[in-house]
Formats: C-alpha cells, structure tokens, sequence
C-alpha cells in the first residue's frame, strides 16, 4: 500500500530515533510498562505519529486497560488504516498511520473493557507525540 507521505529508510533514519525507527519503521514493539505514553492520562488535548505528525487519537479516547501500552478506543477517522497481521504464528490486526503508514500497534476487539466501541488499540508510545492543543477539534467525530 502506498501512503501520502514517502521517505528512504535513510530519509526515516535522519528523523527518527533509532528506537523509534526499530518500532515505526520495522514494525517492532517496545517493551510494556515502559512508554511514557502507557499512564499518560490527560482528558484533553491529540496524540499525532512521531513520524509525521498527523493526528492520530484524541486524548479523551484513551483509557486504562492496564496492558502495558497506551490503549485508545478508537482513532480520529482516517487517521489509522487496518492490517492482518500472520506474524508470530498468529493472526492479529495491524495499525499504522494512514499518512505515512508507520507502525503503531494492533487493535483487539472483544475484549469486554467498557468503551463505545469494545476494541483496544495497544499503541507504542514511541509510536506517538503529544499534544495539548486538539488539532482535531471541528472534525468529524468518530463513531464513539
């Protein structure tokens, strides 16, 4: 799939820190517990890709799942495209940014926790940026 925005991996290396690059770019997972982002509470403001900045979650879809990784209940529409993901001997779903298609996580659905939506997006915080300003106000809303 293509993406708006396209760099070398030179190009990502020039931008990225070597761990974000190891988890952006190669498709890797930071270790839980870890993240800056995982107790990271704030009831307003937007959390963009560390890699091109787009918007990606508003502050008031995410919740404490307690997994270790940032979990959010649903993206700001269009900002997150859906991939299978057969790695690792199992089939899961994929999220990257729908902008320059950088690895964000996976999204689990049915897991009972009690959001609009019952999916868990388990983001990296590497992944992410964040801040106060929503730079997402006045669009559409999601379906949360």
């Amino acid at each position: 799939m293509s993406y708006p925005v396209q760099k070398s991996d030179d190009e990502w290396q020039a931008v990225l820190s070597p761990e974000q690059f190891r988890v952006i770019r190669g498709k890797g997972t930071e270790a839980p517990y870890t993240g800056t982002y995982d107790k990271h509470m704030p009831s307003e403001g937007v959390y963009t890709c560390a890699a091109c900045d787009a918007p990606l979650y508003k502050a008031n879809h995410k919740f404490k799942s307690g997994c270790g990784w940032p979990a959010f209940f649903d993206a700001v529409p269009g900002a997150v495209t859906r991939h299978t993901d057969n790695m690792f001997g199992m089939q899961r779903t994929e999220i990257v940014c729908s902008k320059c298609g950088g690895h964000l996580g996976h999204v689990f659905k049915g897991e009972g926790y009690p959001t609009p939506t019952d999916e868990r997006h388990c983001v990296n915080s590497v992944s992410l940026n964040f801040s106060k300003d929503d730079a997402v106000k006045g669009k559409t809303e999601s379906k949360a």
